[in-house]
């Protein structure tokens, strides 16, 4: 989850970086503005680690590092912290900051859903190296996977209910039994829809 960012004056990447170093909480960092994070419902920590027991073999097989929560991507003037990022070749070898992830999911929440499906979508699908970005819903079971077709394009895929999420670079899919074993979802009494206005928005200025 993301609060406000802080009352003060712009900070450079460097500068940020030394702060985080010292911080007791995280903070992703966004052309300059902090942000301090607050902890996670217990349905999207059970879903992250779903996600990343399901990639861990796939992922070692062809030596790709799955990632959660604590470590932090590079993307154009922003730092954020994924819920759950795939990195493979040089990038599994990064301690502290991946620049190439192959995939990235965000468990998104009422708070963080419009920076997920906007913000983020358009800042993680400029990353030349990322095969798949996840948008993946604690409230239901819903996904929406973004993946890089071989010529370059983005393609736009939404599971719902059982369906499969395919990992094409993995050789693996992920059922949605799978990621949410041992969720318990609450009832919805009006189906979120608040946003998709925006995210239509971020999509049409990546692949238009």
């Amino acid at each position: 989850m993301r609060k406000t960012p802080f009352p003060h004056r712009r900070l450079s990447l460097e500068e940020y970086l030394a702060m985080e170093e010292a911080s007791p909480i995280k903070h992703e960092f966004v052309a300059g503005e902090v942000h301090a994070m607050s902890g996670v419902a217990l349905r999207h920590n059970l879903i992250t680690l779903n996600l990343v027991r399901r990639l861990h073999g796939p992922g070692r097989a062809r030596r790709c590092s799955v990632l959660a929560t604590d470590v932090k991507v590079h993307v154009m003037d922003r730092i954020y912290y994924p819920d759950v990022m795939v990195a493979c070749g040089k990038a599994a070898a990064v301690e502290l900051i991946v620049d190439e992830p192959s995939l990235i999911a965000e468990v998104t929440s009422p708070s963080t859903r419009a920076v997920d499906r906007r913000e983020k979508l358009d800042a993680y699908l400029r990353i030349s190296s990322l095969r798949q970005y996840l948008i993946i819903d604690q409230r239901r079971k819903h996904v929406l996977c973004y993946g890089r077709h071989e010529n370059g394009d983005w393609l736009r895929d939404e599971i719902e209910g059982d369906g499969d999420i395919e990992i094409p670079f993995l050789e693996t899919r992920v059922t949605m039994a799978e990621l949410y074993e041992d969720v318990t979802l609450p009832p919805l009494a009006v189906k979120e829809g608040e946003d998709e206005e925006w995210e239509e928005d971020a999509w049409d200025d990546n692949v238009g």
